[in-house]
């Protein structure tokens, strides 16, 4: 695999040497440039490409969360802050990680494993399926028939448009298999495709028939889909 071209944008320079010191120990990573502020990594980038930015939050000029809303197609974002609160803000506009300061290195690396495993996965042949343990078969569904999921304690059940199959694993296991561009969390227990809802409210969604519930934080993100 290439390696993953990446940026800091920050203005405290502890902050950016502790990063560019975690960037120059993964072998993958390749550093292009260190911003003091937003409007800088702004000028950059209308001439140059990366694949993940290191963003701070509280950036002087323009704030760090308003210029990621500015980037059209923007490219992985790992925030680094000392400010919990923007979590939420973060998930909603699909940043792929936010790590609290102090950055303690074994958590840098989870964050730009992520991003790693994700090219990986760009750079795959798309699969348009999955195979699903159930009684001890492998069923094939296709991505285009699951209307949503729902967890069942160790199982979760995959209702599609022709049937409802259980399968042993976690809600967070069926979601890293399933592709992010169409389906969602709505609430801890379901995951949804999008391309399916047929009405909503703030409190749930429809998909043929079934009201299944939108959990209090991700209702922002259920707004920022259909806006």
């Amino acid at each position: 695999m290439s390696n993953i071209d990446c940026i800091i944008v920050e203005d405290e320079p502890l902050a950016v040497k502790v990063l560019t010191d975690y960037i120059e120990a993964v072998s993958f990573l390749e550093l292009k440039g260190t911003f003091k502020d937003a409007i800088a990594a702004t000028d950059f980038l209308r001439n140059n490409q990366v694949d993940l930015i290191f963003l701070d939050i509280h950036l002087p000029r323009l704030k760090g969360m308003a210029f990621l809303k500015t980037l059209v197609h923007p490219p992985h974002v790992i925030i680094t802050t000392a400010y919990h609160q923007y979590a939420l803000e973060g998930y909603v506009l699909n940043v792929t990680d936010y790590l609290m300061k102090p950055i303690e290195f074994d958590r840098f690396l989870q964050a730009v494993n992520k991003v790693k495993t994700s090219a990986q996965t760009k750079e795959a042949p798309k699969k348009d399926f999955l195979f699903l343990n159930v009684q001890k078969k492998k069923v094939k569904v296709l991505f285009s028939e699951i209307l949503y999921v729902e967890s069942q304690r160790e199982y979760v059940k995959v209702v599609t448009s022709t049937k409802t199959l259980l399968t042993k694993m976690s809600t967070m296991e069926m979601e890293n298999l399933l592709p992010t561009s169409t389906f969602k969390r709505v609430h801890r227990s379901f995951i949804v495709a999008t391309n399916r809802i047929e009405a909503y409210t703030a409190e749930m969604v429809e998909i043929q028939g079934a009201t299944i519930p939108v959990g209090r934080k991700y209702r922002a993100l259920l707004e920022d889909l259909f806006l």
